[in-house]
């Protein structure tokens, strides 16, 4: 069974939007790269949510380097139940119901799914039971307001991997008890 994994950036009070310019994609730090790199080697699905989606589809399609290659070959999965058309090649549109979409991607033969950004929907699936592993990468600052992640929920965690880098972000895994 494939893994659904919640990827996100995220502030050491646990913001994760408005990001503004404490969170720089192409931070110069060759080890998170890596680390990035594996994590998109490992996954072969997307799963993002509508507004997250058309941000991406109206950024990256027109970049160029790994990022974008691998955004553009990657299986991307939208729920959402206004979207009238995906353009972005390899992309589905997912019309619900939320938990038996992710359950019948989680059962299909394939690696990894990552949802990254996509606030509203990472919020939806919490409760599931359906997330594997929430993956953090803490930037050191604080910004003192935003929307959090993990916002009027209970949710007991594990650790499973913690990793810091040279550019002062630090990677948490958790999984679910």
């Amino acid at each position: 069974m494939r893994r659904l994994i919640v990827t996100e950036n995220i502030t050491v009070d646990g913001i994760i939007a408005p990001m503004g310019d404490w969170f720089d994609p192409m931070v110069a730090d060759e080890e998170l790269s890596a680390v990035n790199d594996e994590h998109s080697a490992s996954a072969d699905g997307l799963l993002l949510g509508r507004t997250t989606y058309e941000e991406f589809a109206g950024f990256w399609p027109n970049q160029e380097g790994e990022i974008s290659a691998y955004l553009d070959r990657v299986n991307k999965y939208v729920v959402s139940t206004t979207l009238e058309k995906a353009e972005w090649r390899n992309t589905t549109i997912l019309r619900g119901p939320l938990t038996d979409e992710v359950a019948a991607l989680k059962a299909a033969d394939g690696r990894d799914i990552t949802v990254t950004g996509s606030t509203t929907l990472v919020r939806s699936l919490i409760p599931t039971g359906l997330v594997d592993v929430y993956r953090l990468f803490v930037y050191p600052v604080v910004q003192g307001h935003g929307i959090r992640l993990f916002d009027e929920v209970s949710l007991p965690l594990s650790p499973t991997r913690t990793k810091a880098f040279e550019s002062g972000v630090v990677l948490l895994e958790y999984v679910p008890r």
